[in-house]
C-alpha cells in the first residue's frame, strides 16, 4: 500500500483521501489539527532530549512517575518517550491503533536492545463499539532454507549470528493493524521515531546496562559499534545516540509503505547484509512473509474474559490455566496470604509442563492441548495433585519435552477515547537479538530461530526438545509473550502484558490476580515482588532488586521461609520480568462532557453502550518506564 499524505493535508482535504479513510476519521476542525500537531512537534523536541524529563499529557494526573491517571486515553510502554509519542497520536484524533503503532517504532529506535522493526510482535486490538477483537501474529518465521538439524555442527549459530534471524514480522504486524483501525496518516506515525533516529537521543540507564551485559558482542559486530560505541566505547547512560541508517529506513517504509522492507530497496539491502554476515535469508523470504490474522483467543477465567494470542502463543491458554486452577478453590482469601504463593508455583509448574505440546498450528495440530488448557474440568483435575504442605520433583508434573527458553521482549499498552483497546508485545529475543546491526538500514538482527527446537539438543532439563516446535520453511516457533485485553461483563476492565521470556505468563498472572482479585491498586499490582519457576531446575527465583530509581523490590522472608518448608528451593534474582498495565475504573463513569471534547468518536453512534470510567496506566519501575494519559 503506498504511503498517505501528511496529516494536515490528509484531514483538511487537501490531500486524496479514500473512502475507508472517510468512515474512520473523525471531521477535525482546522484549529484542532493545529493544536495536535503542534504539541506532536513539541513531544518530539523534549523527547530527543531524554527519557526522565516530564512532559505535559494533555489531562493526565501523574500519581507517581510510573503511574497516571486518565479520563479519555492511556498509553504504557518501556520508556516514557514512546508513552507520549502515543498519547500524541491518541491527541491528533488516533485510534488506538495509531498510538500502538507510533509508540512501537519509537520503542525499537530507543529500546533496540528489545525490539525493533528487525524482530516480530503479537498484536491484540479490540473495537469497543463491536466488541470484536482480533489478533494480528507478526511472530517471525523461518527462512525457506531452513531445516530442522541446520545447528547441529554449530550449535552457537542457533541463537549469536546471522543464520540465528527469523523473517521480521514487525512492521507488516503494524501495517496490518494500521490498515484495519488506523485513522492518521501512515506517514505521520513514523515522524517521531525517525527524528528521534536521525536527531539522536538519550541512553536512559537500562539501556546502557543493557549494553554493558553484551559489551564484548557489541564491540566485535560493526554495524553495533558503529552505533552504540562510536568513539570504540560503549555509550554511557545520558550520552546521545544517533542511528541516521535506521532513519533513513524509517522514513522509506514511511513513504513507500512497507513493501520498502519486504521485497524493495530496503528489504534489497538488508538482505545483502544478512547474507554477508552468515545468515540464509533472502529477498523472497520477505516478500512471501504474510501476518497471521485471525480472532483472538478467549479465555473466561474467575469472573474475567481474557482476550489473547492463540498458538505459537501460550501465553493466553497458559494464564488461562493457571488461573483456572487457582479460582477452583472454594475461597480465594488463600492469595492474600502465603499459601497464595505456594499455590501459584504449583500452578505454574503444571502448566510449564503441558504447554509444551504446543507450536504453530499451520504445522502441528495443537486443538487437543488448547482445549485442555482452556478447560475449568482440566484445570479442576491438576488441582487435586497441588499439596498445600509440600512440593514435588519436577516428574511429578509429568513433563514430556523440555521447556522454551526464549528471551527479552518489549510490550506497550493503549486504550483509546472510545475505549479501543491495544496489547501489543514485540521482541528481537535476547538483547540485542543476534548481535548483528545491518550497517546499511540499522537494523538489529532478531535471534528468534533460538526459540525452535531442534531435534539433536542437548537440553538443560535432560528432557527431549519438543517435536510440536521443530523447524521447518516458514513456521513460527513457540513464545510465552502474553499481549491481553481483560474485559468484565462485556466491557474493557484492563490490558495487560510482560516482557522476561519464559517469565512473562507468570507475571500476568501475578499482576492479574493482584489487583482484579486481591484488590490492589494498579501500581501497587506491578510493584509488587514476584515469584518465578521454569519447572527445571527445580527452584523457585524471587525477586530481589534495585530498580532503576533506587526502589527495592524484594520477597519478603517470611514469604521465602514458609516456601522453604514447604520443600521448595529458592534462588533471587536482580532482574524480574518487567509488566506494562492499564485498568478501567468500571465503579463511576467520568464526565461526559470530557469525553465529548476529547474522544475520537465524542460519544457518538456506536458508542452509547460502550463504559467510559477513569483510567490508569503503568508501567513497571523494574525498567524505568513512564506511562501517559489524556
Amino acid at each position: 500500500m503506498a504511503a498517505r499524505g501528511g496529516l494536515e493535508n490528509a484531514l483538511l482535504g487537501g490531500g486524496p483521501v479514500s473512502p475507508q479513510d472517510r468512515r474512520r476519521r473523525r471531521p477535525w476542525t482546522a484549529l484542532a489539527i493545529a493544536v495536535a500537531l503542534l504539541a506532536l512537534a513539541c513531544v518530539v523536541l523534549l523527547l530527543s532530549s531524554g527519557g526522565d524529563r516530564e512532559v505535559a499529557s494533555g489531562g493526565g494526573a501523574r500519581l507517581s512517575p510510573h503511574e497516571v491517571e486518565a479520563g479519555v486515553g492511556a498509553v504504557a510502554a518501556d520508556d516514557g518517550r514512546c508513552s507520549e509519542v502515543g498519547a500524541a497520536a491518541l491527541r491528533a484524533g488516533g485510534h488506538a491503533v495509531d498510538a500502538a503503532v507510533a509508540a512501537a517504532l519509537c520503542l525499537g529506535v530507543v529500546h533496540p536492545m528489545s525490539s525493533g522493526v528487525g524482530g516480530g510482535a503479537f498484536i491484540v486490538a479490540r473495537d469497543a463499539a463491536s466488541g470484536d477483537a482480533v489478533a494480528f501474529d507478526a511472530r517471525e518465521t523461518a527462512p525457506a532454507a531452513a531445516t530442522p538439524d541446520m545447528y547441529a555442527s554449530n550449535p552457537t549459530s542457533k541463537y549469536k549470528g546471522a543464520l540465528a534471524m527469523g523473517i521480521p514480522g514487525e512492521l507488516a504486524g503494524l501495517h496490518a493493524a494500521w490498515s484495519r483501525y488506523g485513522r492518521l496518516p501512515w506517514k505521520d506515525l513514523f515522524a517521531p521515531a525517525i527524528k528521534l533516529a536521525r536527531d539522536g537521543y538519550t541512553v536512559v540507564p537500562y539501556v546502557a546496562a543493557a549494553l554493558k551485559k553484551t559489551e564484548q558482542d557489541v564491540l566485535a559486530d560493526p554495524g553495533l559499534r558503529a552505533v552504540f560505541a562510536p568513539e570504540g566505547r560503549l555509550l554511557a547512560a545520558g550520552e546521545v545516540c544517533r542511528n541516521p541508517a535506521l532513519a533513513d529506513t524509517l522514513e522509506a517504509v514511511a513513504n513507500d509503505g512497507v513493501e520498502a522492507l519486504y521485497g524493495g530497496a530496503v528489504g534489497e539491502r538488508f538482505v545483502a547484509d544478512v547474507r554477508r554476515a552468515g545468515g540464509i535469508a533472502t529477498v523472497d523470504d520477505l516478500r512471501a512473509y504474510k501476518v497471521e490474522v485471525s480472532d483472538a483467543m478467549r479465555a473466561d477465567a474467575m469472573g474475567y474474559t481474557i482476550l489473547g494470542m492463540p498458538p505459537p502463543s501460550s501465553g493466553a491458554v497458559g494464564t488461562a490455566l493457571v488461573l483456572n486452577i487457582l479460582g477452583g478453590y472454594k475461597s480465594l482469601e488463600f492469595l492474600k496470604g502465603f499459601l497464595g504463593v505456594h499455590r501459584l508455583i504449583e500452578a505454574l509448574k503444571h502448566m510449564l509442563a503441558i504447554r509444551m505440546a504446543l507450536g504453530d498450528p499451520d504445522f502441528v495440530n495443537v486443538a487437543g492441548s488448547v482445549s485442555e488448557m482452556l478447560s475449568p474440568a482440566f484445570a479442576d483435575k491438576i488441582r487435586q495433585k497441588i499439596v498445600d504442605n509440600t512440593t514435588f520433583p519436577p516428574g511429578y508434573y509429568f513433563p514430556k519435552w523440555s521447556q522454551l527458553r526464549d528471551h527479552g521482549t518489549s510490550h506497550l499498552c493503549v486504550v483509546d477515547g472510545d475505549r479501543n483497546a491495544v496489547a501489543m508485545t514485540t521482541t528481537v529475543n535476547y538483547y540485542f537479538g543476534a548481535h548483528v546491526l545491518s550497517p546499511s538500514t540499522g537494523i538489529v538482527l532478531n535471534n528468534e530461530m533460538d526459540d525452535f527446537s531442534v531435534p539433536a539438543e542437548r537440553t538443560p532439563d535432560h528432557l527431549p526438545p519438543a517435536p510440536a516446535n521443530f523447524i521447518a520453511p516458514g513456521k513460527r516457533p513457540l513464545s510465552s509473550m502474553t499481549p491481553s485485553i481483560i474485559l468484565k461483563d462485556g466491557q474493557l476492565a484492563g490490558v495487560v502484558g510482560g516482557s522476561g521470556g519464559t517469565n512473562i505468563i507468570a507475571t500476568v498472572a501475578q499482576v492479574f490476580l493482584n489487583h482484579f482479585v486481591v484488590g490492589m491498586h494498579p501500581l501497587a499490582a506491578v510493584q509488587h515482588p514476584r515469584v518465578y519457576h521454569k519447572l527445571v531446575p527445580n527452584e523457585v527465583v524471587y525477586e530481589d532488586e534495585t530498580v532503576v530509581d533506587g526502589e527495592v523490590i524484594k520477597l519478603s522472608g517470611e514469604t521465602r521461609e514458609f516456601l522453604r518448608r514447604r520443600g521448595h528451593r529458592l534462588k533471587s534474582t536482580d532482574s524480574g520480568a518487567v509488566c506494562q498495565f492499564i485498568v478501567q475504573d468500571l465503579l463511576a463513569p467520568v464526565g461526559s462532557a470530557t469525553h465529548r471534547k476529547h474522544g475520537s468518536n465524542g460519544g457518538a453512534a456506536g458508542g452509547e453502550n460502550v463504559f467510559h470510567g477513569m483510567l490508569t496506566a503503568v508501567s513497571d519501575p523494574r525498567k524505568g518506564g513512564r506511562p501517559a494519559g489524556m
